[in-house]
C-alpha cells in the first residue's frame, strides 16, 4: 500500500517537473537533485525558485541554490517543515496537496471541455488572468511541450473555466484551475471528466486551499499533506503569488 509520505513525494516531484517545463519556455533551466529542484536564475512570475522533493531538505541547502540578490525569491516547501524566517522569508500561503486515485469514478459534466490550441491561447490566458495576473507567462512554446495540455470550457464564445494538465508517468498534475461565472464544483467535474477521457488510468494530484480545496475533496480528492510557499518579504517581487 502506498503511504501518504510517498504520495506527497510523488506530487512534489510532479509539481517540480511542471515548474521545470514552464521555466524552459522562458529560457531558464533548473536542476534536479536528490532533495530539491531549484533554479539559480529567477523563475517566471508566479513560479518558485525551488521545490523540495524530500523532507530532509534543509533551509541552507535550498537557499544556497537560488538567487537571493534580486527581488522575488520564493520556495515551495513541499512537506511544510522548513523554517526560512531567519533568512528574511515569510509564509505566503499554506495549502494541501491533494490526490485522486485512478480508481475513482469519472464525474459527469454538463459542460464539455476542450484542449487549447494556438488559436485559442490568447482567449484562455485572458480568462485565466482576469486582468490581474501576468498572462504573458503562458508562452506559445508551452503548447509544444508533450507533457502539457491546456484545457478549457467555453460558453457563449468565451472561456468560463480552464486548467493546466501536466503528465508525469502515472500521475496527472492539475494547476491553474480557474472559473468565472460557474461554480467551482462544475469546474472540477468538467476538468476531471476531460482527464478521465483523454488520460484514463491516471491518478490526479495538485494542491488547493480554502473553498477550492473543499470543492476538490467533494470530487474525490484526498488531502495528503501540507505545502507552504515562502517568499523573501524584504525583497518581494513578481513571484509573490505562486500559481505553479
Amino acid at each position: 500500500m502506498v503511504t501518504r509520505d510517498e504520495l506527497v513525494r510523488a506530487a512534489a516531484r510532479e509539481n517540480a517537473q511542471w515548474c521545470e517545463v514552464m521555466c524552459r519556455t522562458h529560457g531558464t533551466v533548473g536542476e534536479f537533485e536528490a532533495a530539491v529542484w531549484s533554479s539559480a536564475r529567477r523563475t517566471p512570475p508566479l513560479y518558485p525558485d525551488a521545490v523540495t522533493l524530500r523532507p530532509e531538505a534543509t533551509a541552507a541547502e535550498v537557499l544556497a541554490r537560488i538567487d537571493r540578490e534580486s527581488p522575488g525569491a520564493s520556495v515551495k516547501d513541499s512537506f511544510g517543515c522548513l523554517d526560512l524566517s531567519e533568512a528574511g522569508f515569510g509564509v505566503l500561503f499554506e495549502a494541501h496537496w491533494i490526490h485522486r486515485p485512478a480508481s475513482r469514478p469519472r464525474p459527469a459534466t454538463v459542460r464539455p471541455w476542450v484542449r487549447i490550441g494556438d488559436a485559442e491561447l490568447s482567449g484562455w490566458v485572458a480568462a485565466w488572468s482576469g486582468g490581474e495576473l501576468p498572462g504573458w507567462v503562458f508562452r506559445p512554446e508551452l503548447l509544444a511541450a508533450e507533457s502539457v495540455s491546456l484545457l478549457g470550457c467555453r460558453e457563449h464564445g468565451r472561456f468560463v473555466a480552464g486548467a493546466v494538465v501536466h503528465r508525469a508517468g502515472p500521475l496527472v498534475g492539475v494547476s491553474n484551475l480557474f472559473y468565472a461565472g460557474i461554480p467551482a464544483e462544475d469546474a472540477w467535474s468538467g476538468c476531471l471528466n476531460a482527464i478521465a477521457r483523454w488520460w484514463p488510468g491516471h491518478a490526479v494530484v495538485g494542491y488547493e486551499q480554502g473553498d477550492d480545496l473543499a470543492a476538490a475533496v467533494g470530487h474525490g480528492f484526498d488531502p495528503i499533506g501540507v505545502v507552504r510557499v515562502w517568499t523573501d518579504v524584504a525583497r518581494a517581487g513578481a513571484n509573490a503569488h505562486d500559481r505553479g
